[in-house]
């Protein structure tokens, strides 16, 4: 199939799903300049070791260095607006073809694009907590500006001496709810749309087989590439507007 028909074929998939879910990845996120993880030649993870800076051994063996090794890049997430892909899979769950979106992206972009359902199963940047007596849900802004003005680590204000750490999943971290209760969500998924994952990182690279049909989007090859129904090796952002006009019958794709 060219490109077009499997743009059609992947709106057939949808018209025809009862349980439709998306799961995205770093790769949704480039387009509004956030850089991926693992992209040969380009990805994070190709220019330094995850374990030696995002893991939670790092943030407990040097919480300052873990700071200045990753704030600037997290709150660069924060300043960033959604794209097409995020506005789109928006779209489709306001248009009740998609019950929600499964993301592995820590940036927000899902919920600013206005995504409802959503799963965040590595965690986001809004909030931070103490690591020593538990409190949460501070605002994350609020870790920041005790890191600009020189606070580093900063410290949670209840007890006044533990290290304050975001609401992410590290390396090394158990996953989170968010996760666990994906694991229930996709019981009886007819149509998984998997979108800027390489499905390499476990546990959540196995969650594809939980679907009776697979739609994958992604400039590089993945494990799963084989057990998919469609295959679209083009940017996010372009595959889900031509989704979307497919599904509205303006045929602009």
């Amino acid at each position: 199939m060219d490109y077009r028909e499997r743009i059609a074929a992947v709106a057939e998939l949808i018209k025809t799903s009862t349980k439709t879910l998306a799961l995205t990845g770093a790769g949704v996120s480039t387009e509004s300049g956030i850089p991926d993880y693992r992209s040969p030649g380009t990805g994070l993870w190709e220019k330094m070791d995850p374990v030696k800076v995002s893991s939670l051994s790092a943030l407990k063996r040097d919480p300052a260095r873990f700071y200045d090794l990753n704030l600037d890049r997290w709150t660069a997430y924060n300043e960033t607006e959604p794209n097409a892909a995020h506005l789109v899979l928006a779209k489709l769950e306001q248009l009740n073809l998609l019950l929600g979106v499964i993301t592995q992206n820590i940036d927000s972009l899902h919920k600013k694009a206005g995504t409802v359902k959503l799963w965040e199963v590595h965690g986001h940047l809004r909030t931070c907590r103490c690591m020593d007596c538990g409190c949460g849900d501070y605002p994350f802004a609020g870790l920041v500006e005790q890191y600009r003005r020189g606070v580093n680590p900063p410290r949670c204000q209840a007890c006044q001496n533990g290290v304050l750490r975001p609401d992410v999943v590290l390396f090394e971290d158990p996953m989170n709810e968010h996760f666990f209760h994906v694991t229930q969500i996709l019981s009886g998924c007819q149509l998984l749309i998997v979108a800027g994952s390489s499905l390499t990182v476990y546990p959540v690279a196995g969650l594809p087989g939980a679907s009776r049909r697979l739609v994958i989007v992604n400039n590089t090859p993945t494990p799963w590439d084989d057990r998919a129904d469609i295959v679209l090796r083009e940017s996010a952002g372009r595959v889900f507007t031509d989704i979307l006009s497919e599904l509205r019958g303006d045929g602009s794709c």
